[in-house]
């Protein structure tokens, strides 16, 4: 989880880069088209199988977690960034509430604890804001949350189906290619130039590295426990910023990192297996 918190940081700041000339619409597209690429490249090289016997799980895997992306990025385009990103990081909790509806999984209580000490210091290091007029797209931005949990929840139930990450993240990078470049069609398209490429290349290649190994996590490990070192990608972040836009971290910004530091380390350190509870 935490190779896939820096490749999602690395795609955050590319966003970040893209944005400054591309619509979010085909910033979800590149980002998927080129994403795809890369992982079919992989699945050609070792002449992996494509076929499935869950696809309709697969199906409802892709198009959940598209809509839980399409949801960011209106967020993003609409909110002030760190309010996105923090609205989207509730993600962590609703999948706590979904768990034992859905997985029928019992963590110890501490898990929970630690998914929302987490969350408090992803709050305490982005200071979100939501104006009156913004309303609407907050509701969005929480959604989008609540859509990438439920996703997370697909991606756990692949991997007790015996689903391979690279199975599913193809289908997921397949179906938001198809999806988002309808979108993209819709609206005015911006000319990509070769200046372009690395940005887009980087953009899909991160995301797709990110994608597998997240997968792989949520698929191996406990889920609360992935689920609260994901909010390492907000760390790498906020480096990112200091390094490359000049952005100043203030003393209430590293004692955030230290607490969603803290509460990934106790987590990992929760050895204890889920409950499995009747279904």
């Amino acid at each position: 989880m935490l190779i896939a918190a820096l490749g999602f940081a690395i795609m955050g700041a590319l966003v970040k880069v893209g944005a400054t000339k591309f619509s979010s619409a085909e910033l979800v597209f590149y980002r998927s088209v080129f994403g795809l690429m890369v992982i079919y490249a992989y699945i050609f090289a070792k002449k992996l199988p494509l076929a499935t016997p869950v696809m309709g799980k697969q199906l409802s895997r892709g198009l959940v977690g598209f809509a839980s992306l399409v949801l960011f990025f209106y967020a993003i385009a609409h909110l002030p960034l760190a309010t996105a990103v923090t609205l989207n990081y509730t993600s962590a909790l609703f999948l706590a509430l979904l768990m034992p509806l859905m997985l029928h999984e019992k963590p110890k209580p501490i898990l929970y604890a630690m998914i929302l000490l987490g969350f408090l210091g992803v709050v305490l290091l982005l200071k979100p804001s939501l104006a009156k007029q913004d309303l609407i797209a907050g509701a969005v931005g929480l959604s989008s949350g609540f859509g990438a949990a439920f996703a997370y929840v697909h991606v756990k139930q692949l991997g007790n189906l015996g689903e391979p990450d690279w199975r599913t993240v193809f289908y997921f990078t397949l179906i938001s290619t198809i999806a988002s470049g309808v979108w993209m069609l819709l609206q005015t398209y911006t000319k990509i130039t070769w200046q372009d490429m690395p940005t887009l290349l980087g953009l899909g290649t991160s995301a797709t590295i990110a994608q597998l190994a997240m997968t792989r996590a949520y698929r191996t490990g406990k889920t609360l426990t992935v689920a609260s070192l994901a909010y390492t990608t907000v760390i790498f972040a906020s480096l990112f910023g200091v390094l490359f836009w000049q952005e100043t971290l203030s003393l209430s910004e590293y004692v955030a990192i230290g607490i969603i530091i803290v509460s990934g380390i106790i987590s990992a350190n929760v050895t204890k297996n889920p409950v499995k509870m009747p279904k």
